[in-house]
Parts: C-alpha cells; sequence; structure tokens
C-alpha cells in the first residue's frame, strides 16, 4: 500500500514538541507571577517530620512556614496576592534604601571585610570552620556577661536589619505566659497536619514551639492584641540597639501598626513588619538564658578593652523572669525533635529556636539558641541569606558543629584575646 507524503509519525511527533514548548512556557508564566508568601511556602518544605524518631533527618516534611491557608486573606485569590505584591513592593523599598543589600547567592565567603582585633581567635575559627562556605552571620556572646566573643559577617550582624521569621516566637510565647492568656499546657488548635504527628490537632507551647507551628501563634497575637505585644517586645529591646557603643550597629525596626495584610497574627507567627539584626536576637536569647537580664552587648577590640571590660545591665525583666522556663522547655523540645534537631548534641544540652521564611526575595535562614550550662555558657545566634530555594536546615546545623567544637574550648575567654598589637594595630 502506498503512504501518504505527510507523515503522521512526523506530525505526532511536532504535536508533542509544541505541547511541550506550551507546557514550558506556562510554568515559567507561573513562576514569574508567583507571589513572595507563595515562595516562603515552597522553600519551608525543608522542614522535618516532629515524631521525635531516630530517623533520618534528611526526611522532611512540611511543617513550618506553610503560610496561613485557612484565613480569609488567602482565600481572596488574585485580588489579595495584588495587595502582598503592593505591600512587599514597600518593604523591598525601604529595605535597599536603608541598607542597600543585594539578592545574595547561599555561598560566599562570609569573612570579607571582617576586622579580627579583640576577638576570641579560638571561637572565632571554630564558628568560621561551622559555616563553611555558606552565605551568612554567626555571633557568639557570652549571655552571663553581654559580651560579644566574635563575629562571623560582622557588616551583616552589625548593619543588616532583617525579618526575624518564626524566632520572634519566644517573645510571644514570653508575652502571653506572663499575661495569663495561656500556661504551658494550654492546648490551642493549630494546624491540622499535627494530629498525624502529635496524635491531634490541639498542641500544647513546647509542641508548637517544637513544631513553629503558624497558626498557634497567630492565635496568641490575636489574643495578645498589637499594644500588648508590641510593649513586650520594646521590652526585649525589639527595634533598639542592642550593643554599647557598637559602631555602625542599626536599632532594626518595630512597627507602629499591625501589619494590614493579616493582621497581628503575622507579626507574632512570622515577624512581619519587624525587621531584627542578629546582635539583637543575640541579645534576647541572652535574656531567656540568663533567666530575665537584658545586657548591653559590649565589644571589647583591645586587651586595654578588655581589661575595663564590666557587664552593663540594659534592665531586669523582672515580671518575666518567672515564665521563661515555659520559653526554655519550648527552645529544648525544639532541638530534641523538633525544627532545630540538627543542633542536637547528646553531650550537651542546647535551646534553640529555627526561623525560615523570605524576605523581599530573599530566603532568610535562621537559627537562635544557647547552651544549658550556666557558668560557661554561650548564646549563637546563626544567619543564612540566599536567593532560590535551598533545601535542608542549615543554620542549626551550624549552631550544632559550632556547640561541638566549643565543648573542646581550651581556655579561658580572656587569656586567648587576640591582642591589638599583634595584628599591627
Amino acid at each position: 500500500m502506498q503512504t501518504s507524503s505527510l507523515d503522521p509519525g512526523g506530525l505526532g511527533a511536532l504535536k508533542k514538541l509544541a505541547l511541550g514548548l506550551t507546557l514550558t512556557a506556562g510554568l515559567m508564566l507561573a513562576a514569574a507571577l508567583m507571589p513572595p508568601c507563595a515562595a516562603a511556602s515552597a522553600g519551608s518544605a525543608s522542614k522535618r517530620s516532629l515524631t521525635g524518631s531516630t530517623q533520618n533527618p534528611k526526611r522532611m516534611v512540611h511543617l513550618h512556614h506553610v503560610h496561613h491557608r485557612r484565613t480569609t486573606a488567602s482565600r481572596a485569590g488574585t485580588r489579595v496576592t495584588g495587595q502582598r505584591a503592593k505591600l512587599t513592593t514597600g518593604f523591598r523599598r525601604r529595605h535597599i534604601r536603608t541598607h542597600g543589600w543585594t539578592s545574595p547567592t547561599w555561598f560566599a565567603d562570609s569573612t570579607t571585610g571582617d576586622d579580627i582585633a579583640g576577638e576570641d581567635p579560638w571561637i572565632r575559627q571554630a564558628a568560621i570552620s561551622a559555616l563553611g562556605n555558606l552565605n551568612g552571620s554567626v555571633v557568639v556572646v557570652d549571655p552571663n556577661t553581654g559580651r560579644v566573643l566574635s563575629i562571623v559577617n560582622q557588616k551583616l550582624a552589625m548593619t543588616g536589619a532583617f525579618t526575624p521569621c518564626s524566632t520572634v516566637k519566644p517573645v510571644v510565647a514570653a508575652a502571653a505566659l506572663e499575661e495569663g492568656i495561656i500556661t504551658p499546657e494550654t492546648r490551642l488548635r493549630a494546624e491540622g497536619k499535627f494530629a498525624y504527628i502529635y496524635g491531634s490537632a490541639r498542641i500544647d507551647l513546647a509542641q508548637a514551639m517544637a513544631a513553629s507551628s503558624n497558626e498557634f501563634f497567630a492565635k496568641l497575637g490575636q489574643m495578645l492584641g498589637y499594644q500588648r505585644f508590641s510593649e513586650y517586645a520594646h521590652e526585649f529591646g525589639l527595634g533598639e540597639r542592642s550593643g554599647l557603643d557598637i559602631p555602625g550597629e542599626s536599632p532594626g525596626v518595630f512597627p507602629d501598626a499591625a501589619p494590614t495584610e493579616g493582621g497581628v497574627g503575622m507579626l507574632t507567627s512570622f515577624g512581619t513588619g519587624i525587621e531584627i539584626t542578629p546582635l539583637q536576637l543575640a541579645a534576647i536569647a541572652s535574656a531567656i538564658a540568663n533567666g530575665g537580664t537584658l545586657y548591653y552587648l559590649q565589644y571589647p577590640r583591645s586587651p586595654e578593652e578588655l581589661a575595663d571590660f564590666e557587664p552593663r545591665v540594659r534592665r531586669h525583666l523582672d515580671g518575666l523572669a518567672s515564665y521563661l522556663k515555659g520559653v526554655r522547655e519550648g527552645m529544648a523540645a525544639s532541638v530534641l525533635y523538633g525544627t532545630s534537631k540538627l543542633a542536637y548534641n547528646p553531650d550537651e544540652q542546647i535551646f534553640g529556636k529555627t526561623g525560615t521564611c523570605s524576605d523581599n526575595g530573599t530566603h532568610l535562614r535562621w537559627f537562635q539558641s544557647f547552651t544549658g550550662d550556666q557558668n560557661k555558657g554561650y548564646v549563637v545566634v546563626v544567619l543564612l541569606r540566599g536567593e532560590g530555594s535551598m533545601f535542608g536546615l542549615h543554620a542549626p546545623e551550624v549552631g550544632g558543629k559550632l556547640y561541638h567544637a566549643l565543648l573542646t574550648y581550651p581556655g579561658t575567654q580572656a587569656q586567648t584575646l587576640l591582642p591589638a598589637a599583634a595584628l599591627g594595630r
């Protein structure tokens, strides 16, 4: 039988090619139109299962920063998407005008430009080794004195202020506990997925902190209200410089009102509208670690400054002190079986809280933490930044590596101070 000159097989191939091109173009268009909140949700896929088992920590589930899908705002569709785009644009303009940060890659030499005069050389090297080639900053502080022991990427830590993401939740928890809104045993209904993790969608504070439940902390914010929460936020030093005469330090930002989009719940679950530096987060973690004393952070840069160093108390959080135990229990749970699990060390108790979100198109990975040893304690804050997705909870992993190294710290902090003269200064 004679065949047609128009080969049917060739037409089929052309149709497949055309369909493939159409699908590719559609995917590119969808990616271009994806709102910032969707990007943040996509980036949060790196959170791991909180079963408390010894399973491979690389097996992840969506537990952290899944944006408020059940809210009226998210159901409003494209209208709300447009509003979010406007809000994000406003934040971007303010951020670039204030700091000039550009969207970075996840990998860089984060030590470039650092002035190491006055730093503890052993702790600094341990921090650099833990950070590796990741783009970010590591801050190490003595929580019992406020002395800054080392800062890797000083520019980022002191002058860069960014959305705190879920690292705002310990402050929210402390406020809710003191106000009597909850006790550590109070159970609130959270995301439905917790029924599969904890056996019930009604979870307590430690479970909510461990899994970083956004619905739980959004409800706490709604019960507190903006005014009450803002008072506690300022008590912890948000919107104020944390250091004493640290040149170039940014005061960050605490908003004058709750976010237009999502209200106070977004403020208390994602930290929306707040801008915080790694130094400020280290000061807050120090106050939680030491039982309620907010120290001025001091950064001695020479043997003379160290000889004259005396701890300076900024304020005593007297009303909060008795409630910080509940906050610490939640941070301990986060390391034992929650989002901070990669920082776990069987030889030392570590308390931590992760934060993961998107800030002006740049993804942020936070880890604030401290050790349980009151006599030789450390506060470690890690911030990683990058554009595009990076799967894995690398910030607590960096912190865990550093804490492991600090267990073998060879001497006292004063004995190993880098003398300015040895650096030719």
